[in-house]
């Protein structure tokens, strides 16, 4: 794709900041410049601030014009999704536009209206927002599935990614080069980025500054060969490509689910109280949002990821899914997948499924743990991720000791997460 061709550089640029001391005002003089026709009733501007993230900031801001509904003035609303300080060392901007450009034009995003100094403005999602009790819902859990079968199955990787070159075509000092020189060395032949570089580049990221963090990095690093060595090769499902387009952050927060009749709303609840998991339960329809992390990456990482936040940020490991939720779970997804490419379900590419997301399942605490010794350094929200990170860092080294037979016998939370996980029920 070239430059001018980009969805980045297409989509409307609002030369202005959001200001988290000044949020009132910051907010207002941006949704004035998308939407100048709302000058003479700003005193009906309201805005709406959503806490479900531990990174960004999310506004929505409605227009309460007299004589409206709520769901005509819902339905005028937009979003303001300001970023995270210095966390465009975690995540690529350009990057993420592309990738809501292409899931509007797929109808699984909301429309982008603009993008400012530091975030976007996009059309509202009208439902709710999921906590992670919802997840673990049968009508919830079955309407994820269903969508994330639909978008590792429709959706083309080529709007953010590129061929790999071959490591010795890139020999350059120039830093662009040197760090696609990384990412070919460390998964040659692969669509880059990808979730794997994706970790690569964060590591990268980490402080040196003393001893420890350098062996610490270096330590993390060699982690992360020996993951793309052992997993890097995963069969794509049903022999599919090895790699789809994946959300990589469907946590609770990123889940909306979309308004539906009173009496269908009813049933489902009814069904999610009593607990059945049977094929009869209804699929409530969800959308998902926020796609910074989006990236080429295998589906059990997707799924395996998605399972390990039903125990939410405060990682309760009592809420994983068991065995037989797991596989329901798949067979629905993979139902929806092989619909969706126009192919019949077959009960075998369940099992093979399911072991990938039981091989995958440490990767996310990996992932997550870089991810939070970043925001450890840069983030000015109040949240800890210093012991976050070595929560989900424990996850990752409490899987590896399963690898030659082993078992987790120090750490009392993981060795929890690792029976709920064996479990059948």
């Amino acid at each position: 794709m070239s430059k001018a061709q980009s969805p980045y550089d297409s989509l409307r640029n609002i030369p202005q900041y959001y200001d988290n001391s000044d949020s009132e005002k910051s907010a207002l003089n941006l949704i004035l410049a998308l939407r100048p026709e709302w000058e003479e009733t700003k005193d009906t501007i309201e805005f709406v601030r959503f806490t479900d993230g531990i990174t960004n900031t999310l506004l929505k801001a409605v227009n309460n014009l007299p004589g409206l509904s709520k769901t005509e003035v819902d339905d005028d609303a937009i979003l303001l999704r300001a970023y995270g300080k210095g966390t465009d060392v975690l995540i690529d901007r350009e990057k993420e536009t592309r990738s809501h450009s292409l899931l509007a034009r797929h109808n699984l995003a909301p429309s982008l209206y603009a993008r400012f100094e530091n975030g976007l403005l996009y059309k509202y999602i009208p439902g709710d927002v999921c906590t992670p009790e919802d997840l673990r819902r049968p009508d919830v859990w079955r309407g994820v599935a269903q969508r994330l079968g639909e978008w590792h199955a429709t959706l083309p990787i080529s709007s953010i990614s590129s061929t790999c070159p071959a490591p010795a075509q890139l020999t350059s000092h120039n830093n662009k080069r040197a760090s696609l020189a990384a990412m070919a060395t460390l998964t040659p032949g692969k669509p880059i980025p990808n979730v794997w570089t994706t970790m690569q580049k964060w590591i990268l990221a980490l402080p040196t500054d003393t001893t420890a963090q350098a062996e610490r990095r270096d330590e993390l690093m060699q982690e992360l060969e020996s993951l793309v060595a052992l997993l890097g090769d995963t069969p794509g499902v049903g022999g599919s490509n090895p790699f789809v387009f994946a959300h990589c952050d469907l946590l609770s927060g990123n889940v909306i689910l979309e308004p539906t009749p009173s009496s269908a709303s009813a049933s489902r609840r009814s069904s999610a109280s009593s607990g059945s998991d049977s094929p009869d339960t209804a699929a409530a329809c969800v959308s998902f949002i926020d796609y910074e992390y989006a990236t080429p990456a295998p589906a059990s990482f997707d799924i395996a990821n998605h399972f390990a936040e039903w125990g939410g940020f405060d990682c309760d490991y009592n809420a994983m899914p068991t065995r037989t939720t797991r596989r329901a779970f798949l067979r629905e997804y993979l139902r929806s997948f092989n619909a969706h490419q126009n192919k019949s379900y077959k009960e075998e590419e369940l099992e093979m499924l399911f072991e990938q997301v039981d091989r995958f399942r440490g990767v996310p605490g990996f992932y997550w743990g870089i991810w939070a010794l970043i925001q450890a350094q840069i983030s000015l929200i109040e949240f800890d991720y210093a012991s976050y990170a070595e929560i989900r860092l424990g996850e990752y080294f409490a899987w590896k000791k399963t690898l030659d037979g082993g078992v987790e016998t120090e750490n009392e939370r993981m060795v929890l997460r690792e029976k709920i996980w064996a479990s059948e029920e």
